[in-house]
């Protein structure tokens, strides 16, 4: 029998949307939207004196090296050059391209907040270069222009899973993270930043050991990029949690492909190995890099991805489900980025696909009856329980994530989702507010089931009577605002 044990915490409190919630996590605002000025452009040849003065007077602590506005060619910090005069003993008359940062860290310009602060965190870097998709400058951000997710003793475990050298200690670590995420939740740490803050520290975790791994093969000269799917591709891990991840690589020539793909899978089948042994259980369906189905060519992941639109069959649907959630955690990103670029058009371009895709959504309804009471689906194994995973935290995400293809959003976040979409639905910012705190709502009971223990199956499902009277008139409204939102769907696919 499940454990029924009633939660601790504090009873929800009423749906009031809350329109600060994008100011603490970034919301769906681009990188490029958060720097506050044009970056200053300091010539190759320009004298360090000449670039002090320039920085002093723009009043920032870096400048892009740059001929030509479009082409970066390096960055310099006001650090940088007081090294260089100080400790390296540079003339003032010396040239800027000397004590440049050549080639510097960069992202696209509408990358997300959670990829920069992992980015700067893991490079201890104090700034990126964001670029426009055909490689031209847009920006430069810094440290000081993201929000960031240092709370609860995070300085300490960065630094600590920087230094880690074997899976052991990364697997002693992740229980560190989910003891200190189980802190910030019952000190009442809002539902979207303690999962920006877990995913994190969990894609540290992760890159670090993928980085290990990799030290231990003779992986191909190629590029390539280790993909996550599903909720760790939404930034929506919770405190149980498989993987679903994938490996894309790009051959210099197509004949390579099944050659490297046969290297790949052995290093990735490693990978996946050592992240269940982190607390990161391996896929029940097998949506891992070491599966050769998903570690695939540049090219072939294009294939994929435009036959499930063609066709959407069922599995079609499902695997839309999981791979279009996808963000690159370590390699080289571009592969993933021109993925993304290509793919950003064409589910609009099919909209047999996106009806199908609507169809699925609206299989999963809240467990809410026509007379307003619950409706439960644990059967005669979990009597009186509902999957609240399944009809509670589906229903948003999938409805969030169609109107996402539908509209070109890249946002994977379900909430940013929600927020991007907005607009183009006309939806009040006042109905989108409630439509994400009723899905944060329900994401705090569950997480809350989850601490509560049991089996793995057994942890998305709740006996309402567990839950505090409010609790319950809460979760009842929140699921009427799944339900509004399937209505919405239903209104505009004719379904």
């Amino acid at each position: 029998m499940m454990p029924r044990k009633a939660p601790a915490a504090a009873p929800p409190r009423p749906f009031e949307p809350v329109e600060a919630m994008s100011h603490e996590t970034g919301g769906a605002i681009p990188l490029c939207a958060l720097v506050r000025q044009p970056p200053l452009i300091v010539k190759p040849d320009a004298s360090l004196r000449d670039t002090l003065f320039a920085l002093n007077q723009a009043g920032v602590e870096a400048g892009v090296v740059a001929e030509d506005r479009d082409v970066p060619l390096g960055i310099v910090t006001l650090r940088d050059l007081v090294d260089a005069i100080t400790i390296k003993g540079a003339d003032l008359g010396d040239p800027t391209f000397g004590f440049m940062t050549a080639a510097p860290a960069s992202l696209p310009a509408d990358a997300s907040i959670h990829r920069a602060r992992v980015a700067m965190t893991r490079g201890r870097l104090t700034h990126l270069v964001l670029l426009e998709p055909d490689g031209r400058l847009n920006n430069l951000i810094s440290q000081s222009d993201l929000p960031g997710f240092r709370e609860g003793g995070a300085d300490e475990l960065i630094e600590r899973i920087a230094l880690a050298d074997n899976v052991d200690s990364l697997a002693e670590l992740t229980r560190e993270v989910r003891q200190r995420g189980r802190a910030l939740f019952d000190g009442g740490m809002g539902i979207e930043p303690l999962c920006q803050w877990m995913s994190g520290l969990n894609d540290l975790v992760s890159m670090r050991v993928i980085e290990l791994v990799a030290n231990e093969f003779d992986l191909p000269p190629v590029p390539w990029c280790w993909m996550v799917f599903g909720s760790e591709g939404r930034l929506e891990q919770t405190f149980a949690t498989d993987q679903d991840n994938g490996l894309i690589f790009q051959p210099d020539k197509p004949s390579d492909t099944g050659a490297l793909r046969g290297q790949f899978v052995n290093f990735a089948k490693a990978v996946n190995q050592a992240l269940d042994i982190c607390g990161f259980m391996t896929c029940p369906g097998d949506i891992m890099a070491g599966n050769p189905t998903w570690c695939l060519s540049a090219e072939e992941w294009r294939q994929r991805f435009g036959a499930w639109m063609n066709t959407p069959e069922p599995e079609a649907r499902l695997n839309a489900a999981i791979f279009f959630d996808c963000r690159p955690l370590y390699g080289q990103d571009d592969l993933v980025d021109e993925l993304h670029q290509w793919l950003l058009p064409r589910p609009a371009e099919h909209p047999r696909f996106l009806h199908a895709m609507a169809a699925e959504a609206l299989s999963c309804v809240p467990s809410l009856g026509l007379l307003g009471n619950f409706s439960y689906d644990g059967g005669n194994r979990y009597p009186h329980t509902i999957d609240i995973k399944t009809r509670g935290i589906r229903p948003f995400v999938d409805a969030a994530r169609l109107w996402a293809l539908r509209y070109g959003v890249w946002t994977t976040n379900t909430a940013d989702r929600l927020r991007s979409v907005g607009p183009h639905l006309k939806r009040s910012a006042h109905d989108t507010a409630a439509s994400i705190e009723a899905f944060e709502l329900i994401q705090r009971i569950r997480i809350q089931r989850q601490l509560a223990g049991g089996a793995y199956d057994e942890i998305n499902r709740i006996d309402p009577d567990d839950l505090t009277a409010p609790q319950r008139i809460m979760l009842k409204e929140a699921f009427k605002q799944a339900k509004t939102l399937q209505l919405r769907l239903r209104q505009q696919f004719d379904l």
